[in-house]
């Protein structure tokens, strides 16, 4: 939903998008598996905290969690042709790596407040094997800004979707396990945030590693 097109013809183009190109291509191309649909609150705001491991993941974790999610992510995703536009469908809005983007975090903020679900990855960058290592406070902020719950999602696969040197996806299987819902933060205390941050990891990362 960006600011200048009305949030039905937004809703419209996602829905559109979902259903005609990435659940299709998620389910038939990518053997899709997934697990934990029924963990997704469906009528509240809500911060959508994942691993990342491919430029593929935000349309890819807003489709299992079966509402549209509205995405923070790296400038730079919206310069790759093709890819910035599917990412634009999906409610991905820019965000610039390594500074404190004020612009970004009122975007977030205001579909939060819209009682849209806004996703973060927890590490902010891709990690090689998925796995997170590094992971970032922003997504806690964002909850106790808002007053959302966060929901884990683990996604498996997905690094090995491009080939070094590649712009053909693989036909990889991928697994997508979504955990149960973790509590609203009750400050922007940085110690309550950083342990917040810290159970949005371990959750995320033993989903992980049960794999396949």
């Amino acid at each position: 939903m960006s600011r200048n097109r009305e949030p039905f013809i937004s809703l419209a183009l996602y829905h559109a998008f979902k259903w005609s190109v990435v659940s299709p291509t998620l389910h038939a191309y990518f053997r899709g598996k997934i697990y934990g649909v029924e963990n997704v609150p469906q009528s509240q705001p809500l911060v959508v905290v994942s691993n990342h491991a491919s430029y593929f993941d935000p349309p890819i974790v807003s489709n299992c969690v079966g509402r549209p999610v509205a995405y923070m992510a790296k400038e730079e995703l919206f310069e790759i042709p093709v890819l910035a536009q599917a990412i634009k469908l999906y409610g991905a809005y820019p965000v610039s790596r390594g500074s404190a983007d004020r612009t970004a975090i009122r975007s977030a903020l205001e579909y939060l407040h819209n009682g849209w679900a806004v996703g973060v990855f927890l590490q902010g960058t891709r990690t090689p094997d998925g796995r997170v290592t590094d992971p970032k406070r922003g997504a806690a902020l964002l909850a106790a800004k808002a007053q959302a719950p966060l929901l884990p999602v683990s996604v498996w696969g997905t690094e090995k979707i491009l080939a070094k040197g590649s712009a053909i996806p693989r036909a990889v299987p991928l697994t997508i396990r979504i955990g149960n819902v973790i509590t609203t933060p009750s400050s922007t205390n940085k110690e309550e945030l950083e342990a917040v941050t810290q159970k949005c990891t371990t959750v995320i990362n033993d989903m992980h590693d049960l794999g396949r």
